[in-house]
C-alpha cells in the first residue's frame, strides 16, 4: 500500500494548536477520511480502518511537514519527533517555529523553507542537517554573511539557496559557496541591500541566478563578470535599476544564457532603446513583453521552465504587494491571466504564490480595501473562480490558504460574489472556516463576511449552517486570534441586520457570545464588529432585548464607551442608542451605569468625530425619554456637551442633540442648566437656520418647554441675590425664546391660505393649510402622557405664541401619517383636549395660526375616532 499524499496525515494530526495521535480517531472519522480519499470499497471498510491505523502508527510515515499555519514550539516538536525519522521537507513561519525545528530530530532533512530566523538558529540548523539540498529563507534582516558561510561549510550537497532580505552578502561568504558547494546550481539573493556581484562570478556551477530587488549593484561590472559564467542559463534582475546597456552586454556576450527576466525595472522600461536590444535568440522578459505566450510558444527545457515559473510567480507576487503606480493596464492586459495560468501549474509553491498574488493585485491602487471591478471581472471571465475553489479544496494547506484568501477578497465585488455563490463557494467557506489552521479559517470567515453583505447570499449562508459555524468558531478560538474572530463577528453582524437571521443568531447563543467576546478580546477590529453585531441584534425584535440584558451585553457595551479606540466607542454608543428605544432596556441601561458612562463619553467627545458625537447624543436622547434618566443626565453634567453638539454644523449631530435637549427641557431642574450653559442662543440658531426641519421643530419644542411655567419653579436654591440674578436671566431667556418660536411658526404659515381656511368650510382649504404646516420627518416622534398634557395646558396660555405653537406641535403628533398618531390621539381624547381645541379654533381674538392649527388637530382626532370605531 503506497500513500503519496502525506499532508493528509499532517492535516489530521493538527488540532487546537497542538497534536493528537490520529490513530485514536473513531471509525466515523476514519470513514470520513476515506471518503475524502475517494476510497470506495465499503464492504471491507472496518478492516481497512484498522489497517490504516497500523500504518498510521509507523514512525516513518511523514516525508514533509508544513507548519506555517500553526503555532509551533519546542514542546510540540518533541511530541512530533518520533514521527520525523524520514522527514525530508519542512516549512515554517516565525522565530519560535524556527527554533523548534532543531528538536524534530529529522536527520534526513533535505529541504527547509521559512522566515524570521536568526543567525544562530540558522547556523545550528545547517550544522545538524548536513544533507540539506535546498534552503529557502526570508525575508530576514537578522541573517548575515556569517550564516552563509556556515551553510557553505556544513552543506556540501546543497543545490539550491534562496535568501531574501539580507543586508550584506559579502565576497567571502559567496566565495565559500563557490569553494564548498560544487553542486550549487540555483542561487537567489533577493531584496538584499548589498551583494558582491564580482564574487558571484566565482560560483562556476550556478545555472540559475536571481538578484531581484537587490540594491546598490554595480551593473557594468556585474554584467561583464556574469557573462563569463559557463553554466548560467537563467538570470533574474527584476525590480532592480539595471540599464539597457547591461542587459545588452549579458544577452550578447553570454554563451550559455537562455532567459533574462527583468520585470518592473524602471530604468530599463523608461529607456526608449530597450526594444532595439538584440536578444540573440534569447528570451528577454519585462513588463513591455507579451509574457502570456511564453509558456506555450517558447520552446525550452523543463529545467528552465520550472525555474522561470517560480521567478514569475515570486516577482509578480512581490509587484502586487508593493502596488507600484500605473500598472493597472498590465494587470488587466496580462497580469491576471498570468496568475490564472500559474494557478494550474503542478509545480510546488507556484499555485500558492499565484493565488496570493491574485488575492493582492485585484485591489485598487490607492492602497485601500476596495476591489478593482475591472480586475475582478477579468478573473471571472477567465474562469478564475472555479480554479480557485478547486485549489481551496486542496490538501496542501499553503495552497488552500492562499486560494481561499483570493476567493474571499473577490467576494467583496458584487458580481464576483455572485459567481462564488453560484459555484458553491458558500459551502466551501463554511467547511474551511472550521479549519484549525488560523490562516485558512480567517480567509474563509472573511469570505463569509464579504458575502454576507449581500442580502441575496444571507439565506444561502444560513441554510448551509453558517450561523452555527460562526458561533462555534467564536466560541472555540482563543481571544488572541483577532483575525478569525473579527471576520466571524463581522459576518454575524451582517447577518443580524436581517430580522429573520437576527432571531436565529439569538437562539444560537450569539448575543451572549458577542458580549463575552467584547469583554475578553481587546483587539479594536474584534470589538467593533462584535459591538456592531449587538447593535443589529438589538435593533430588531423585542425578544432580543431581554436576551441581551441577561447575557451581560449591556455591561459589555457600557464598558466599551471607555475604549481607547474611537471607532469602538462610536459603535458602543450606537448600540446603546438602539437599545434605549425600549422602556425595559432604557431602565436596564441606567441601572447598569449607562447614564454616567454616556455623559462621561459626551464630555470627552467635544472634539471627536461627528459620527461619535451623533451616536452619543442619540444614546442620551434615548435615555432621556425616562423622567428619572432625564434628571440624572442633567445632574451628571450631560447638558453642556449636548449644547456643544447642538452647535455642530452637521445636521445629523445637531438634530439628535436637539432631540435630547427637548426631552431634558421638560424637567424644570434641567431648564436652569440649559439657560446657564448658553443653550438658548444655540437652540434659537437651530430653530431658525438648521437645514433639518425636524431639528428646527425639536429646538422649538425645547424653547417652548423653557418658556412654559413660572420662573420660581426652576430657579436654583441659594442666596436671594443669586436667585434674583438667575431669575432675570431666565426672564430674558424666555423673551428670546418666544421671539424665535414665533418666527419658526410663521415659516409654516400662509396668511392668504390660512385666512381663506378660517372662513371656509371647504375641506380643500384646510388641506392646503395642512400641506403647508405638516413636517413629514417628525412622524416617528413620540410624546408621553405628561407632555401631551402640557401642550393641552399651553393651549390655555395667555401667550398667543405658546398657544399657536402648542396647536402646531399637536398637529404634528396627531397627523395620520405619524407612527404614534393613534397613541397621541388617544391621550388627547382622554384628557379632554377637544373642548380646549374647539375654544381655540372658535376664538375671535386668537391669531389665524392658532385657529387653523387647532382646526387641523380637531380633524385629525375625528379621523382617529372614526378609525377606532371602524376597527371595533
Amino acid at each position: 500500500m503506497v500513500f503519496k499524499n502525506h499532508s493528509v496525515w499532517r492535516k489530521v494530526a493538527m488540532k487546537d494548536n497542538g497534536f493528537v495521535d490520529w490513530t485514536s480517531l473513531p471509525d466515523d472519522a476514519m470513514i470520513q477520511l476515506f471518503s475524502l480519499l475517494n476510497y470506495h470499497d465499503r464492504a471491507n471498510l472496518s478492516a481497512t480502518c484498522k489497517a490504516w491505523r497500523i500504518v498510521g502508527a509507523s514512525k516513518c510515515l511523514w516525508t514533509s511537514l508544513d507548519l506555517r499555519g500553526y503555532k509551533f514550539n519546542i514542546t510540540m516538536a518533541v511530541c512530533l519527533s518520533p514521527r520525523c525519522v524520514n522527514l525530508q521537507q519542512v516549512r515554517f513561519r516565525g522565530a519560535e517555529s524556527a527554533d523548534a525545528i532543531n528538536h524534530l530530530n529529522a536527520m534526513n532533512l533535505r529541504d527547509i523553507s521559512g522566515d524570521s530566523i536568526t543567525d544562530d538558529t540558522l547556523t545550528m540548523l545547517v550544522s545538524r542537517h548536513k544533507d540539506l539540498r535546498c534552503i529557502q529563507v526570508g525575508p530576514d534582516d537578522k541573517v548575515t554573511s556569517g550564516s552563509i558561510k556556515a551553510i557553505a561549510f556544513y552543506c556540501p550537497k546543497l543545490k539550491q539557496l534562496r535568501l531574501s532580505g539580507i543586508k550584506d552578502v559579502l565576497a567571502d561568504s559567496i566565495n565559500a559557496l563557490a569553494n564548498y558547494c560544487p553542486n550549487l546550481v540555483d542561487i537567489g539573493f533577493i531584496d538584499c541591500l548589498n551583494v558582491d556581484g564580482v564574487a558571484l562570478g566565482h560560483v562556476l556551477s550556478v545555472r540559475f541566478l536571481s538578484v531581484a530587488g537587490t540594491s546598490n549593484m554595480k551593473w557594468d561590472v556585474a554584467s561583464h563578470v556574469w557573462c563569463k559564467l559557463p553554466e548560467l542559463i537563467g538570470l533574474d534582475v527584476s525590480r532592480t535599476d539595471i540599464s539597457s546597456t547591461a542587459v545588452s552586454m549579458l544577452l550578447s556576450s553570454s554563451r550559455s544564457l537562455k532567459v533574462l527576466c527583468a520585470l518592473n525595472c524602471p530604468v530599463l522600461e523608461q529607456d526608449i532603446t530597450v526594444n532595439t536590444v538584440k536578444t540573440e535568440g534569447k528570451l528577454l522578459l519585462g513588463l513591455f513583453s507579451d509574457i502570456r505566450n511564453v509558456f506555450s510558444d517558447w520552446g525550452c527545457s523543463n529545467e528552465i521552465m520550472t525555474w522561470l515559473k517560480w521567478i514569475l510567480s515570486h516577482t509578480l507576487l512581490h509587484i502586487a504587494k508593493s502596488s507600484p503606480q500605473n500598472l493597472d493596464y498590465f494587470w488587466l492586459k496580462q497580469g491576471v491571466a498570468l496568475f490564472l495560468s500559474l494557478l494550474q501549474c503542478s509545480q510546488e509553491d507556484i499555485p500558492e504564490m499565484a493565488a496570493s498574488g491574485l488575492a493582492t493585485c485585484i485591489f485598487a491602487n490607492e492602497g485601500n480595501a476596495i476591489i478593482d471591478p475591472g480586475k475582478a471581472e477579468a478573473v471571472v471571465k477567465n474562469g478564475g473562480i472555479p480554479l480557485l475553489l478547486d485549489l481551496a479544496k486542496s490538501w496542501e494547506e499553503g495552497i488552500q490558504s492562499a486560494a481561499t484568501k483570493a476567493i474571499s477578497n473577490l467576494s467583496a465585488d458584487p458580481n464576483a460574489a455572485k459567481t462564488v455563490s453560484d459555484e458553491g463557494g458558500i459551502g466551501i467557506f463554511i467547511e474551511l472556516a472550521r479549519s484549525k489552521n488560523r490562516q485558512i479559517s480567517e480567509a474563509a470567515t472573511g469570505g463569509l463576511w464579504n458575502l454576507s453583505v449581500g442580502e441575496e447570499h444571507k439565506a444561502a449562508i444560513t441554510e448551509a449552517g453558517g450561523i452555527k459555524t460562526l458561533v462555534d468558531i467564536i466560541s472555540d478560538w482563543s481571544s488572541d486570534s483577532d483575525g478569525v474572530l473579527e471576520c466571524s463577528a463581522g459576518a454575524l453582524a451582517n447577518l443580524a441586520a436581517n430580522k429573520k437571521y437576527s432571531t436565529e443568531i439569538t437562539i444560537a447563543g450569539g448575543v451572549q457570545l458577542l458580549a463575552t467576546l467584547i469583554n475578553n478580546c481587546k483587539f479594536r477590529g474584534v470589538q467593533e464588529q462584535a459591538t456592531r453585531g449587538l447593535v443589529n441584534l438589538a435593533a430588531h425584535s423585542v425578544r432580543n432585548g431581554p436576551n441581551a440584558r441577561e447575557a451581560g451585553a449591556l455591561e459589555a457595551l457600557i464598558q466599551l464607551t471607555c475604549s481607547p479606540h474611537e471607532g469602538v466607542r462610536q459603535v458602543a454608543a450606537g448600540a446603546l442608542w438602539h437599545l434605549s428605544l425600549t422602556n425595559v432596556n432604557r431602565e436596564a441601561i441606567a441601572a447598569a451605569g449607562g447614564v454616567e458612562a454616556l455623559v462621561t463619553l459626551a464630555q470627552s467627545s467635544l472634539n471627536a468625530s461627528q459620527c461619535l458625537q451623533g451616536m452619543v447624543a442619540g444614546a442620551l436622547w434615548g435615555l432621556s425619554m425616562s423622567k428619572a434618566n432625564s434628571i440624572a443626565i442633567g445632574r451628571e453634567g450631560g447638558i453642556p456637551p449636548l449644547i456643544v453638539f447642538a452647535h455642530s454644523d452637521s445636521h445629523d449631530v445637531h438634530e439628535v442633540a436637539a432631540g435630547a435637549l427637548w426631552n431634558l427641557a421638560f424637567d424644570h431642574s434641567n431648564v436652569f442648566w440649559i439657560v446657564e450653559e448658553g443653550g438658548i442662543p444655540v437652540l434659537a440658531r437651530l430653530c431658525s437656520s438648521s437645514e433639518s426641519r425636524k431639528a428646527r421643530f425639536m429646538a422649538a419644542l425645547a424653547l417652548a418647554y423653557i418658556c412654559y411655567g413660572r420662573t420660581n419653579e426652576f430657579a436654583p436654591t441659594g442666596t436671594s441675590s443669586e436667585n434674583t440674578s438667575k431669575s432675570v436671566s431666565l426672564d430674558e431667556a424666555r423673551t428670546t425664546a418666544l421671539k424665535h418660536i414665533e418666527a419658526f411658526i410663521l415659516t409654516f404659515s400662509d396668511p392668504q391660505a390660512f385666512a381663506a381656511a378660517v372662513v371656509s368650510s371647504s375641506r380643500a382649504a384646510l388641506d392646503q393649510a395642512i400641506e403647508r404646516a405638516y413636517i413629514l420627518e417628525t412622524g416617528f416622534l413620540r410624546c408621553s402622557e405628561a407632555e401631551i398634557g402640557r401642550f393641552i395646558t399651553m393651549l390655555r396660555s395667555s401667550s398667543s405664541i405658546l398657544k399657536a405653537f402648542a396647536a402646531f406641535a399637536l398637529l404634528q403628533f396627531t397627523d395620520p401619517q405619524g407612527r404614534n398618531a393613534v397613541y397621541h390621539a388617544s391621550l388627547m381624547l382622554d384628557a379632554g383636549a377637544v373642548k380646549v381645541l374647539r375654544a381655540a379654533a372658535a376664538s375671535a381674538n386668537e391669531p389665524v395660526e392658532v385657529k387653523i392649527f387647532a382646526k387641523i388637530v380637531l380633524r385629525n382626532l375625528e379621523y382617529h375616532q372614526q378609525e377606532t370605531l371602524y376597527l371595533v
